[in-house]
């Protein structure tokens, strides 16, 4: 394996955990969820991931110092569940290193006993969405049956391609270790400037609704400047590089 996990804080013996991912990829959906759970939870950085497969670039900050690209691994209890975030800069830029990588993370989560694992991405329409419907898709029909709700539909066979990325391939690989796992896929404008926030806020409603996790849904508008400089910033110029790698890309990019 070609990642590096440095553990930033440990953890105790976790309780009904669930892994809950969200990367770069189309409209962002999964990114701007993701982070938005971490600033609006608090959550506490456990992991900083690095590797030599992520791209050959780096980061110029505020501060004018560059820094390498990397995911991390966030923890928060809320209540009497243990949530794991995935979130990141970038995803693996090839497909060798993606499936390195999700095996990586399930490695790793799988210590923690996780009996769950949701990832968040976009299916990217050629029209802006005024009221983007969130699709979802699984290894396991009785996931689906939990979260069935009147916002979510399982319907999506036919509507997108190959789910491309760390948000499908996680998926498919839980389901080799018997670990529940679920995409849920926010329809979002197909355009590497737009922002699927709308899209991101179905896809944290369901899971608000789902998990009871107290989030302040009202504070995503108040927090899109800072959530928009943060992505133009990193994640433009790596997604052209990723597109440069694949040039067979569909409809649809975890």
């Amino acid at each position: 394996m070609n990642y590096k996990f440095k553990q930033i804080a440990k953890l105790n013996k976790l309780n009904d955990a669930i892994l809950i991912e969200g990367l770069p990829g189309i409209g962002n959906v999964g990114k701007i969820a993701v982070d938005f759970m971490i600033d609006n939870l608090k959550a506490k950085k456990i992991y900083q991931i690095y590797s030599h497969s992520f791209p050959h670039a780096v980061f110029i900050n505020e501060e004018n110092l560059v820094e390498l690209p990397r995911i991390e691994i966030y923890y928060k209890k809320v209540k009497n569940k243990d949530v794991l975030l995935l979130a990141g800069d970038i995803q693996p830029i090839d497909e060798s290193s993606c499936y390195d990588f999700c095996e990586s993370v399930l490695d790793n989560v799988s210590k923690y006993k996780v009996k769950e694992i949701i990832t968040i991405g976009g299916i990217g329409l050629q029209h802006i969405p005024q009221n983007p419907k969130v699709y979802c898709t699984s290894n396991d029909k009785d996931i689906v049956k939990k979260y069935k709700s009147k916002n979510l539909t399982n319907n999506i066979f036919g509507v997108v391609g190959p789910i491309i990325g760390v948000s499908g391939l996680l998926v498919g690989l839980a389901q080799q270790r018997n670990i529940p796992a679920m995409a849920l896929l926010a329809e979002t404008f197909h355009h590497p400037t737009y922002l699927g926030i709308k899209g991101a806020r179905e896809v944290l409603k369901i899971i608000d609704d789902k998990h009871k996790l107290g989030l302040e849904l009202g504070k995503l508008d108040d927090e899109i400047f800072e959530i928009e400089k943060e992505i133009k910033t990193k994640t433009k110029e790596f997604s052209k590089l990723q597109q440069r790698k694949d040039n067979t890309r569909t409809d649809y990019i975890g």
